[in-house]
């Protein structure tokens, strides 16, 4: 991979980060209406047209072939359980919350990316990881007299499946096309979510069809923006910028619902956060010596 390569992977999960932040505002408007699974539906089916239509104009069906099959088949099952949890964590919890957890998965990913992808993992990311982890349990304390820390625990199973999920991404991007990729994503999880949503399937309500529309244009954008960061730059690179998601959650917690993070999760978030840059650092030194 080459320096030039690096830094379009990383304006592209910069781009890929931003378009998913206003989407999770869009699904936490959406959870207090429907179940999680449900808004997981909605989320991957809405952003279908968005993704096909571009592809069917241009005629490149073929690029759609997948050729690593179990792969997508254990990414679609990753991507369910992440979203559903995701979902259910940001109805519990803020924004803000949810992501200070959730800023494990990069590191998570930095790991994974040895024994799944055969790069190089140095001892400074188990530290790195071990700090991580130190800032998620600070978040996971619960309030006096309530466990009010059942939203952080969601958010933290998501980040496990979000990190598994990136790195066989990552391994997919050597066989399958970007558009593959991304609209097996998207299918495999609506065809997922929406088995289990329809169990308990709640109606439609008129007021939100605009929300849906911005919410399969946020989650279209985001899908091929991030599909397309881990093809260009190795995940090690690119996966620590999604801590500008932090910086997302603060803004839109306080813009759309008024809330400031507490004490215990900006310490929490700080953390897991420094973690990450020590680790960009650390790696950057040793490629230069």
């Amino acid at each position: 991979m080459t320096r030039a390569s690096n830094f379009k992977g990383i304006l592209m999960m910069l781009v890929a980060v931003g378009a998913f932040a206003l989407m999770d505002a869009l699904m936490k408007s959406l959870a207090g209406s429907y179940p999680p699974m449900q808004v997981s539906f909605l989320r991957g089916v809405t952003s279908l047209p968005f993704l096909l239509v571009p592809i069917l104009i241009s005629g490149h069906l073929t690029r759609l072939r997948p050729v690593n099959v179990r792969l997508h088949l254990l990414r679609g099952v990753l991507a369910v359980v992440m979203l559903g949890c995701f979902i259910f964590a940001v109805r519990e919890s803020s924004l803000t919350v949810t992501y200070s957890v959730f800023m494990i998965a990069p590191l998570l990913v930095a790991l994974l990316a040895g024994p799944m992808l055969g790069e190089k993992v140095m001892r400074v990311q188990w530290v790195a990881l071990a700090f991580g982890l130190a800032g998620v349990l600070l978040m996971l304390r619960p309030a006096p007299g309530e466990w009010a820390s059942v939203g952080v625990l969601a958010a933290f199973v998501a980040a496990i499946c979000y990190a598994f999920a990136a790195t066989t991404l990552r391994l997919l991007s050597r066989t399958d096309t970007t558009e593959c990729m991304a609209v097996s994503f998207v299918l495999l999880l609506s065809i997922g979510s929406g088995i289990v949503a329809s169990v308990d399937w709640h109606p439609i309500q008129p007021e939100h069809w605009l929300v849906l529309l911005g919410l399969g244009l946020t989650g279209a954008l985001g899908q091929l923006f991030i599909t397309e960061a881990f093809r260009l730059a190795p995940a090690s690179i690119i996966a620590p910028f999604e801590y500008t998601a932090l910086i997302w959650g603060v803004m839109l917690d306080f813009s759309v619902w008024g809330l400031l993070p507490e004490a215990t999760t900006l310490i929490g978030g700080l953390v897991i956060v420094a973690a990450g840059l020590y680790l960009i650092a650390r790696e950057r030194r040793d490629r230069e010596l």
